[in-house]
């Protein structure tokens, strides 16, 4: 287990811990939250040994490997599936074992080397790392395309594939769904869920904390609480200690204005002089609450729009993409369409959530809509009046590294509208905590979420009556989360929102649009018919592709289900064999393409008998591990244990049948391009 106890940390002038004491338990999955620079990421570098206690002690068993992902933007020309694999330390280390026993020769080195890695699952590594990558939305054709050829969010993705790849005993997760979309962050839940170590997450997601803990850990002024429960269970516990407190400090400060009056009262009388010197000392002893502040303390409105055109916008065969240097001429731009013939009407106080994996287009079809990408094709035709409020994924597309916030605001102010003076926009930065010199600071040197506020901030000053936001919440934490839900809800324009925090999206979205197959339609549904539809699409393509077929799922508009996987094309009847003298030399033919086939199949099957032997040895372990749980003679450390490793096969087996379905499919897709 992992204990604190009476433990101090700072970092420079500030404290981040006072004399915390928490225990954490194996097995526990904790949500550890709190504001933007509480300390949260100070914690984890304590757990990893990077920060050192300033006072008080930090117990980890000394023998529990930790997993975290890498902060740091990798360079290497490594493929993708090699990156992920070199999180599997106890792999690299068996590995390196082995080049080392066979450089010297050393022959009972080379059987410990080789019982290592197949203790480390290293016949599979490569299968499981790849299944990593698919279910964080990488695409087949990039599983070997080296990670220098990938861009930022991406090569996030693959440092969070490196960290699950490790075996962990504790998993340190700092904010792991920033750079994921929705249908990876629903696949990331599945896996933690699964995750049968100690596991702590930081993240800004309620509905993705629910989804993966049962611990919650709340970092506030320094001080360290532990609630039983996922994150809304904290909530709700919090407010009603936050009650009580409240409850106890009236009637504190009701004491010791009782005291006050006494002592005041006949201090001066010598029959009294005792008394009221024991009320001094009385309340001198007592220890002080301090009044209870809620951590709401951020709230903004968006200001009434000057307008409300009915329609905002009509897009009529709109077709979205951006231009590209030409393939034959690098000075030659040529369209790239992503998203095509988009027909849609947009409506004063429309609330539209917008649906669909990364890389689909929905960035592409906002920034249309923004004016920031031209149409490549189609109308679009606006409302009068029209005011776009725009704020993009990368928030540095929309500020200067070099400017302040008030050099910013002045300059919005100028250009955008409507003029002020000095101290109004210092002012109205004040409501969005830029207080001080924060106003002089430079944009290039804020963290995410002041960037964030400042773009905020930028969209209320200039009154937009249509407010298109993509991922808004990348780095905003619950607080702001939850002002920006309830500025939304009472903003009396239309938005339009691309997001993967589902709150945010129930919250404020009453309809939704889903970019799929290179279109754009309506979804028929809420979020959880999203979500399993997702689910029913992943089955449909594994189904397909087991049987060598391509889905293209394109859902009906008036149904969140998938539409039914087309049927395979019946294959052309084979020509007649031929007679006479040619026959021989067309089995000789046939012959030889047999066996070209089974050279290039060859790999194929021999992985698949591996990972068929694989799945035979797990399912005997689990029968085992189930035989011995059916006993009911064994002590509960025991059974513990099996839990945790029958955990693992289950996980193990997942990964192992996925991989079988890729590698059938591989291999007859191989047989039809052959026939």
């Amino acid at each position: 287990m992992i204990t604190l106890r009476n433990l101090t940390l700072r970092r420079g002038t500030k404290v981040v811990l006072d004399n915390a004491s928490v225990t954490l338990n194996p097995g526990e999955k904790i949500g550890l939250v709190g504001r933007n620079g509480a300390g949260k990421s100070s914690l984890f570098a304590l757990l990893t040994g990077r920060l050192g206690a300033d006072a008080g002690d930090a117990e980890i068993p000394p023998r529990w490997r930790i997993g975290e992902v890498a902060q740091h933007m990798p360079e290497t020309s490594d493929s993708a599936t090699d990156f992920v694999l070199q999180g599997d330390i106890p792999l690299m280390e068996a590995q390196a074992a082995l080049a080392a026993a066979e450089t010297s020769d050393d022959g009972h080195a080379i059987a410990d080397a080789h019982m290592a890695i197949e203790e480390a699952g290293g016949f599979d590594a490569r299968s499981r790392a790849q299944a990593l990558l698919l279910g964080l939305g990488f695409q087949v054709q990039q599983l070997d395309a080296p990670v220098n050829s990938f861009s930022g969010g991406w090569r996030m993705r693959l440092q969070l594939a490196r960290a699950l790849m490790c075996p962990a005993d504790l998993m340190l997760l700092d904010e792991p769904t920033n750079h994921l979309d929705l249908d990876a962050l629903v696949w990331l839940e599945g896996w933690l869920q699964r995750f049968s170590g100690t596991m702590i997450v930081i993240s800004h997601d309620r509905e993705f904390l629910d989804a993966i803990t049962k611990v919650t850990l709340h970092l506030d002024e320094a001080k360290l609480t532990r609630y039983g429960g996922n994150y809304t269970t904290f909530e709700e516990m919090r407010a009603e200690r936050m009650s009580q407190q409240a409850t106890a400090f009236v009637k504190q400060q009701e004491r010791i204005a009782h005291l006050q009056r006494f002592i005041d009262r006949f201090k001066a009388k010598a029959s009294k002089a005792k008394q009221a010197q024991s009320r001094v000392k009385a309340l001198d002893r007592m220890e002080k609450l301090a009044p209870v502040l809620t951590a709401s303390d951020f709230s903004f409105e968006f200001k009434e729009p000057v307008s409300l055109p009915n329609p905002m916008l009509a897009m009529r065969e709109v077709v979205c993409g951006y231009m590209v240097p030409s393939a034959d001429d690098a000075s030659v731009r040529v369209p790239k369409p992503i998203v095509h013939n988009v027909t849609r009407t947009v409506l004063a106080g429309q609330r539209i959530g917008i649906l669909g994996a990364n890389g689909q287009g929905k960035s592409t079809v906002v920034k249309t809509i923004a004016r920031e990408h031209p149409a490549l094709g189609g109308e679009i035709t606006e409302g009068k009046g029209l005011a776009i409020g725009y704020f993009a994924q990368q928030e540095m597309d929309l500020l200067h590294a070099d400017d302040a916030p008030l050099q910013h605001m002045v300059r919005l102010a100028r250009t955008v509208g409507p003029e002020a003076r000095e101290q109004e926009l210092r002012d109205f930065l004040g409501k969005f905590r830029f207080t001080g010199d924060m106003v002089q600071q430079r944009i290039g040197s804020l963290s995410g979420g002041e960037k964030a506020r400042l773009v905020l901030a930028s969209l209320v000053w200039q009154r937009p009556n249509l407010l298109l936001l993509d991922e808004p919440t990348n780095h905003l934490d619950l607080t702001t989360r939850e002002a920006l839900s309830m500025a939304l809800n009472e903003f009396e324009g239309s938005v339009m929102l691309v997001s993967h925090d589902r709150a945010l999206l129930r919250e404020v979205c009453d309809e939704f649009w889903l970019v799929t197959a290179g279109g754009l339609q309506p979804f028929d549904g809420d979020l959880d018919d999203y979500q399993r539809w997702l689910l029913e699409q992943s089955r449909a393509v594994q189904r397909a592709a087991a049987k060598g077929e391509k889905y293209n799922a394109t859902p009906l508009p008036e149904s969140p289900k998938p539409a039914a996987v087309a049927p395979a094309p019946a294959p052309a009847p084979a020509p007649a064999q031929q007679q006479g003298p040619g026959r021989r030399e067309d089995r000789k033919a046939q012959a030889q393409a047999r066996a070209k086939l089974a050279e290039r199949t060859r790999p194929l099957r021999i992985e698949i008998e591996r990972v068929d032997s694989r799945m035979a040895k797990l399912a005997a372990e689990r029968g085992d591990c189930e035989a011995q749980l059916a006993s009911g003679s064994l002590p509960g450390s025991e059974i513990a244990e099996l839990g945790r490793k029958l955990n693992h096969i289950s996980a193990e087996m997942t990964m192992l049948e996925e991989r079988w379905l890729e590698l059938s499919s591989e291999i007859e897709a191989l047989q039809a391009s052959a026939g």
